[in-house]
């Protein structure tokens, strides 16, 4: 049985510890559980998929991107309509990026998965809040020694212009772009897994993203798909999307399971 994990944005800025620039609760003891999930599983684990959000300061989600008719940013958390940019509430802080700005909100809009919500400024690049939460960082540092195999790195989000919740693809893909759309390679690895044991941060935006734009991608694997319900947590005031993605994908065919209660084939937590 081919085992692989996906374990989506493990990074430092949304640990709930000090120093975090998004921090969400429970992050922390979600990835060490995933750390522990490693070694405990080790040559099980044919591959090992880690996301990594990657952003700039200058982001169509930070609040450096846009201004009021003052000249003031938008504060984090705050969201910003297609009716409010159409109605001069909100103005792309450089001209020239008005008018993809005005029709970013509108494909937004058209999408009707999510607003356009300002975040603060979080997993820059080069930045320590980029990096891996140490206790999986040494998890998979061990694995790649142990079973001599490299653990595969998957960089989201540095394109300004367009949000990159999912792993797959961008909220609204760049035609110019093709890190903003699906890697056919990287789906065909996926594809491969008999089992997929999904996990990461956060369950109501980046994990909820990547796996529904993978069920899309290959909609007779989901079955071989397990939430690890126990490694992954919602932003605070998004518990509710949360919810409604488990339940969601539940329906689906995917398997639920937690990281000390993992029984999915030949695997198991014992």
């Amino acid at each position: 049985m081919s085992v692989h994990l996906l374990l989506i944005d493990p990074q430092n800025d949304f640990c709930d510890q000090p120093g975090a620039a998004l921090p969400v609760a429970g992050a922390t003891a979600d990835l060490q559980r995933v750390a522990q999930l490693i070694a405990r599983l080790g040559e099980r684990l044919a591959a090992i998929h880690v996301t990594l959000d990657t952003h700039q300061p200058l982001d169509i989600a930070h609040p450096v991107w846009w201004r009021d008719a003052a000249g003031n940013p938008p504060a984090p958390f705050t969201v910003i309509t297609a009716n409010e940019v159409h109605a001069g509430i909100w103005l792309a802080r450089d001209p020239a990026q008005q008018a993809a700005s005005v029709a970013y909100v509108d494909a937004l809009a058209a999408s009707g998965k999510y607003q356009l919500v300002i975040w603060p400024e979080h997993c820059l690049a080069g930045s320590p809040g980029h990096a891996v939460q140490p206790d999986v960082l040494a998890a998979l540092h061990n694995w790649s020694r142990s079973q001599l195999k490299t653990v595969n790195f998957v960089s989201k989000g540095m394109n300004p212009r367009t949000e990159h919740y999912s792993a797959i693809q961008a909220e609204v893909p760049d035609p110019q772009d093709a890190a903003t759309r699906p890697d056919d390679a990287w789906l065909a690895q996926l594809a491969q897994a008999d089992t997929l044991l999904i996990a990461g941060e956060a369950l109501s935006h980046c994990v909820a993203s990547t796996v529904r734009d993978l069920a899309a991608q290959l909609p007779d694997r989901i079955d071989r798909f397990v939430l690890l319900t126990d490694c992954s947590s919602p932003v605070a005031g998004f518990e509710a999307l949360g919810k409604a993605f488990v339940a969601e994908v539940a329906n689906q065919g995917m398997t639920l399971a937690t990281s000390d209660n993992l029984a999915v084939g030949t695997i198991s937590a014992a």
